[in-house]
């Protein structure tokens, strides 16, 4: 029974690392977008200098879970828990990466002074941060109904994307002195399409958790 408990502590720990990097991803979201909509090139050369905190918070959980695993030799579910916290910490580590293509983009960007419009892009960003707060309560609570539910969130993502594609085109790329902006607004649609993604992809992983199951969602 003690080791049962001490297990479960240190599953409740490894659950508020992965809370904790979310909570750095979603900063890292709110400082890029924050950045671009208002041309902010420190806040975006900062976000490129913090994004090492979210990379040694991943190479932290890594190593937990190696120990938990070693240590305690799980098996069935416990070992799908902790398999979930490796996927989730990628996953999240790679959206940090986004975050980062962002605020290099909005370096990019600030070549060329005059004024761009941002389109649907965040109204995406918004709706890419609820995902996120979801599907990581969800994974704290083993939810894997709210899990396959965060994950049809996904379609309005692409939606949205492809509709700053068409705007982009439309009204970018008419003239020639237009295009490399058009193309670095296109990559940071792409960005921001891509934690979709892989929010996406941290449900499947809570899905599996909870019932073993391996589920196509995207």
């Amino acid at each position: 029974m003690e080791i049962r408990v001490d297990f479960n502590d240190r599953m409740s720990e490894l659950n508020d690392e992965i809370v904790k990097m979310g909570v750095l991803v979603e900063e890292a979201l709110d400082k890029a977008m924050d950045s671009l909509i208002n041309m902010d090139l420190d806040l975006a050369r900062k976000i490129i200098t913090e994004d090492q905190r979210i990379n040694d918070l991943e190479i932290s959980i890594e190593d937990c879970c190696i120990v938990l695993i070693a240590r305690e030799q799980p098996v069935a579910g416990d070992l799908r828990r902790i398999i979930t916290a490796l996927k989730i910490s990628s996953q999240l580590e790679r959206m940090g990466d986004h975050a980062v293509h962002i605020a290099k983009g909005v370096i990019r960007l600030s070549e060329d002074p005059k004024p761009f419009l941002l389109f649907g892009m965040p109204v995406m960003a918004q709706k890419v941060k609820n995902m996120l707060r979801r599907v990581l309560t969800a994974y704290v609570e083993c939810n894997e109904e709210e899990a396959l539910s965060v994950s049809l969130v996904d379609q309005e993502i692409d939606r949205l994307h492809d509709e700053v594609i068409n705007d982009v085109f439309n009204k970018l790329m008419i003239t020639a002195s237009d295009q490399h902006k058009a193309t670095t607004l296109l990559f940071i649609n792409r960005f921001l399409e891509r934690f979709g993604d892989h929010i996406t992809n941290i449900c499947e992983g809570v899905i599996y958790s909870v019932t073993g199951e391996h589920k196509e969602l995207g």
